[in-house]
């Protein structure tokens, strides 16, 4: 998959281990260590990582219906001069993002931050923490509708770079915050910039052989209110699409550690699913790998095909060579283990590819790598991406 841009929260740096922290209307549930910070032999990190998951907890809460205001969630975070200032535009504009998306479909009722701290460095006054920030974000669905098969929430797991600094009065101050998510759509808790980088590695590349035009881009209208509903059956003759889900259900933020994982991801992880469901490899030979004619996975990214992992090369083996899937006119359509790709800068090169890993009342909820989410409402990704192409697949 090929990136749309940068997405980065950044600020500055510094910190120092025996310093006092100073929690502000910290959650509650982030006043307890996570499990990394417990083994740790430092009350310094232990502190720090509640910190830095108070933060990250206020950033989610401002997405949801019951968010507080920008100036009372900025209070509830220490930080330098410089930070402040972003902290409060980023803000802000989470706030817009929160309201957009209740308007669509209805937001998100509540949010629950975790982190996992995997190193911690503190230098002087200043301390860096590695960690990814697992949050769910809870739907407004009942506790009937989520028996019925409703999400209960959307989840996403993403790696930061969190910085400190100690204060004049030895309380650490955040003082950077830098989110890992280049190379996909921009993470529910993050703001989108406006550059595009379409550097970043997804195994894919230019083919051995012209492949023409690409079918139109799906509608996105909403289906009239009169459309039956198409229902896939967990299995058919040729594939078992239930365990295309469960494999997505479950990989979707573990990384199955069978396969590499590129810079852009999220089609390696759809062909792993595919695979997981039956779809068997096609070729093998080095010769064939940059025919878009072949799909296959190698022990090196030099033994395994362009369709593999490049969102633009599996679109073309899957629809075209291999007929595994046929175009879908809108995207209202798909079903449960469907594909659904993007191009979201309209230049005719596809970015990203995500499943279907629940349909209810109408509604698609994709699963994907880079940034990695589970159970995104389609109506929240749409409206994201309004200029955007889109390719559905039946699978």
């Amino acid at each position: 998959m090929r990136t749309t841009g940068h997405r980065r929260v950044i600020a500055a740096a510094a910190t120092t281990a025996a310093a006092t922290l100073t929690l502000i209307g910290t959650p509650a549930h982030a006043q307890t260590s996570s499990p990394t910070a417990r083994t740790s032999a430092s009350a310094g990190t232990t502190e720090l990582t509640q910190l830095a998951e108070g933060y990250l907890q206020q950033r989610a809460d401002l997405l949801t219906t019951a968010r507080p205001a920008v100036k009372s969630a900025r209070g509830q975070v220490q930080s330098t001069r410089s930070m402040t200032a972003r902290i409060q535009d980023e803000f802000a504009a989470l706030v817009e993002k929160g309201r957009r998306y209740e308007e669509v479909d209805g937001g998100y009722t509540k949010a629950e931050v975790d982190v996992e701290v995997t190193d911690v460095t503190v230098t002087g006054q200043s301390a860096t923490l590695q960690l990814a920030e697992h949050t769910r974000l809870y739907l407004p669905f009942t506790p009937q509708e989520v028996e019925e098969g409703a999400p209960e929430y959307e989840e996403l797991s993403l790696p930061h770079t969190v910085q400190f600094a100690q204060g004049p009065d030895g309380a650490w101050l955040l003082s950077s915050d830098e989110a890992d998510a280049e190379g996909g759509p921009t993470a529910t808790t993050q703001v989108a910039d406006v550059d595009v980088d379409a550097a970043v590695d997804d195994g894919g590349g230019t083919p051995d052989e012209a492949e023409g035009s690409k079918d139109a881009g799906a509608d996105v209208e909403p289906l009239p209110a009169n459309s039956v509903d198409y229902v896939k059956p967990t299995v058919s003759a040729n594939y078992n699409y239930g365990k295309m889900v469960s494999y997505a259900d479950k990989y979707w933020k573990n990384h199955n550690n069978a396969y590499r994982t590129y810079g852009n991801d999220c089609t390696n992880f759809i062909s792993q699913a595919m695979l997981a469901g039956g779809w068997g490899p096609k070729g093998g030979a080095i010769i064939q790998r940059k025919s878009n004619k072949y799909w296959f996975y190698g022990p090196t990214k030099s033994t395994t095909s362009y369709t593999w992992a490049g969102a633009e090369n599996w679109y073309w083996f899957a629809k075209k060579h291999s007929k595994r899937t046929k175009i879908l006119d809108n995207v209202w359509k798909l079903a449960s283990s469907d594909v659904l790709q993007a191009d979201f800068n309209r230049n005719d090169n596809i970015d990203h590819t995500m499943i279907v890993t629940k349909k209810y009342g109408g509604t698609p909820y994709l699963t994907y790598h880079t940034s990695d989410t589970h159970n995104k409402s389609l109506k929240k990704i749409l409206s994201d991406y309004p200029r955007a192409w889109w390719y559905a697949h039946r699978t």
